[in-house]
């Protein structure tokens, strides 16, 4: 194998783990209280997957490596949880922004959310639908589901094109969190 495709790959697979460790911690902790609390794993796969940031890229390793549950069991229940705020993201988030910007507070945050969103999402900006999918399917910080909702309406995309556009990439991401998350099982 070529010495710089290797190089590439490493430092891919380092990154991917990287991320995966921030969303994977805070995922733990809130397993295991919900765990302690006798909420079933199933439901917390689904809470942990529809958390802004964590998403499924928590959600999975948890799942897997905290709660022992099967890929195959795991995997559609994040890829589940995942999608349930999407369609409500692209409905309404645009109404709840202009909602909460008529506060000096809102108004920052607002700011801040979209300043934010357009320099991560510059992808989707020149090549719109595929942007989407490839911005929401490479679990990275600041990409995902969420953020791929708030640059879907951003660029103007339409609902149906960005939903489909969104599950897309949470698949992928799925793809690539499941393939870190068992090589990483598997070594350790």
């Amino acid at each position: 194998m070529n010495p710089k495709l290797r190089a590439l790959i490493l430092v891919i697979v380092l990154l991917l783990g990287l991320s995966l460790l921030g969303a994977e911690s805070f995922g733990s902790r809130t397993a295991a209280s919900l765990r302690a609390r006798g909420v079933s794993p199933w439901l917390i796969v689904l809470l942990i997957s529809m958390l802004p940031i964590v998403e499924l890229r928590g959600a999975i390793p948890v799942a897997i490596a905290v709660l022992g549950m099967p890929w195959q069991e795991a995997v559609p229940l994040a890829i589940l949880g995942n999608m349930i705020p999407i369609p409500f993201l692209l409905l309404f988030l645009e109404w709840f922004l202009k909602l909460i910007s008529r506060f000096r507070w809102g108004q920052r945050f607002t700011d801040w959310l979209y300043a934010r969103t357009r320099s991560k999402g510059k992808v989707v900006e020149r090549y719109a639908e595929l942007g989407l999918i490839v911005f929401v399917g490479i679990p990275l910080p600041g990409t995902g589901g969420w953020t791929g909702s708030l640059a879907a309406k951003i660029f103007g995309l339409d609902f149906w094109k960005s939903f489909l556009c969104v599950f897309i990439g949470v698949l992928l991401a799925a793809l690539i969190v499941t393939l870190v998350t068992l090589l990483g099982v598997s070594f350790f």
